[in-house]
C-alpha cells in the first residue's frame, strides 16, 4: 500500500531512459495561448513536476515562457521538472526528426528534454501543413518511411545527449512489441487515453513485462459523454472515502501503476487534481472489476488524427 500522503508524489522510474518520471503529470493541450502560459505556471506553483506538451499543440513557446519565468523565481529548477513533448506525423521521415526536435527545444528554452515521443504512429505527408488534406479532405499519408526508421532518429537523440528518454504515443500493443523487438534503446514510456472504462489492461501488463512506463491521457474521461466521473461505482466510492470522483479516478490510475496526465485552466480544479492521496486496495479492485463499460474517447490511434485537437483553419 503507498502511503496516502505520498502518492502524488509517486516517481517511475525510467528502465529505458535516464532518471524517473513524476506518476502526476500536467498536460497543456489548451486552445488559448495565454490561458496555457497561465495554467502552466499554476500547475507548476501547485505542485506539478511533469509537463507534457507536443509540437501539434502548438502550446510550446507558451509552456517555455511558463518554466522561464518560474524558473527564473528560483524555488524551482530545471532538473526538478520532468519535460515531455512530440514529434508530430509530418515529420517522420528520419532527416526531419533533428531539426523537429531542435525547434521544439528552442520553443521551450531547453536545452535537454526528459521525454521525447512520436506522437502517432501514422507518418503524414512531410512538409508545414501539420493536417495535410487532398482534395476531398481526407488525411494524404506519407508511405515512404516506416516506423521503425523514424525510431532510428529518435535513438540518434539520444546518443547525442540532448534527449534522456524516447517513447511512443497513441498506439496499440502489436506496435509497441513491433519496436521492442527490434530497437536498440527501448521505449521508456508508452503514452495512450486509458481511464476505467478504456483500462488498456493487455497493453499495461506488457510495458510492465518490459519495464516500459504507461503514462495515460484522459484519465478522467475528457468532459466526454458518458461521463466516467458521473459512473455510479466511481460516485460511490468518492462518497465512501470522502474524496472527489476525480481524486478517486485518479488515485485508481497511480496506485495500478500508470503515469497519467490532467489538463485543467480552473485553478480549484487544478488544486484537487493535485490533491491526489492513496484509496483503499478494495477501492482500486472494485473499479478494476465492477466498471464494465468499455469506450474510447479519442480516435487518433486509427487515423492519425487526434480527436481532441480542432483541425487547422484553411489560410487563404
Amino acid at each position: 500500500m503507498l502511503d496516502a500522503d505520498n502518492l502524488r508524489h509517486t516517481k517511475l522510474t525510467l528502465t529505458n531512459g535516464a532518471g524517473a518520471m513524476p506518476a502526476l503529470g500536467f498536460g497543456t493541450l489548451i486552445p488559448d495561448p495565454i490561458a496555457t502560459k497561465n495554467a502552466t505556471k499554476a500547475a507548476l506553483e501547485a505542485g506539478f513536476r511533469a509537463l507534457d506538451t507536443a509540437e501539434r499543440y502548438r502550446t510550446e513557446k507558451e509552456v517555455g515562457e511558463a518554466m522561464a519565468e518560474v524558473f527564473k523565481d528560483g524555488k524551482i529548477k530545471r532538473e526538478e521538472v520532468f519535460v515531455a513533448t512530440k514529434l508530430w506525423n509530418t515529420n517522420h521521415r528520419p532527416e526531419r526528426v533533428k531539426p523537429a526536435f531542435e525547434a521544439s527545444l528552442k520553443k521551450l528554452q531547453l536545452d535537454y528534454l526528459d521525454l521525447y515521443l512520436i506522437h502517432t504512429p501514422f507518418a503524414f505527408q512531410p512538409g508545414d501543413t501539420q493536417d495535410p488534406r487532398d482534395a476531398d479532405g481526407k488525411v494524404i499519408y506519407d508511405p515512404g518511411v516506416t516506423l521503425l526508421e523514424t525510431w532510428g532518429a529518435l535513438e540518434q537523440l539520444v546518443n547525442e545527449g540532448k534527449c534522456k528518454a524516447i517513447g511512443l504515443s497513441d498506439v496499440g500493443v502489436e506496435k509497441v512489441k513491433d519496436i521492442v523487438e527490434a530497437a536498440t534503446i527501448k521505449p521508456a514510456v508508452v503514452h495512450v487515453e486509458s481511464h476505467p472504462y478504456l483500462p488498456e489492461w493487455e497493453l499495461l501488463d506488457y510495458c510492465r513485462k518490459n519495464g516500459i512506463v504507461l503514462q495515460a491521457f484522459a484519465p478522467l474521461g475528457h468532459n466526454s459523454e458518458p461521463n466516467l466521473l458521473a459512473d455510479p461505482v466511481i460516485t460511490e466510492i468518492a462518497q465512501r472515502v470522502s474524496k472527489t470522483p476525480a481524486q478517486v479516478a485518479l488515485a485508481w490510475g497511480i496506485q495500478r501503476g500508470t503515469a497519467l496526465l490532467t489538463t485543467t485552466k480552473t485553478p480549484s480544479r487544478l488544486k484537487e487534481n493535485y490533491e491526489v492521496s492513496a484509496i483503499p486496495e478494495d477501492a482500486v479492485r472494485e473499479i478494476s472489476e465492477k466498471i464494465t463499460t468499455r469506450i474510447r474517447f479519442n480516435a487518433v490511434v486509427q487515423t492519425g488524427v487526434p480527436g481532441f485537437i480542432p483541425r487547422e483553419k484553411k489560410s487563404h
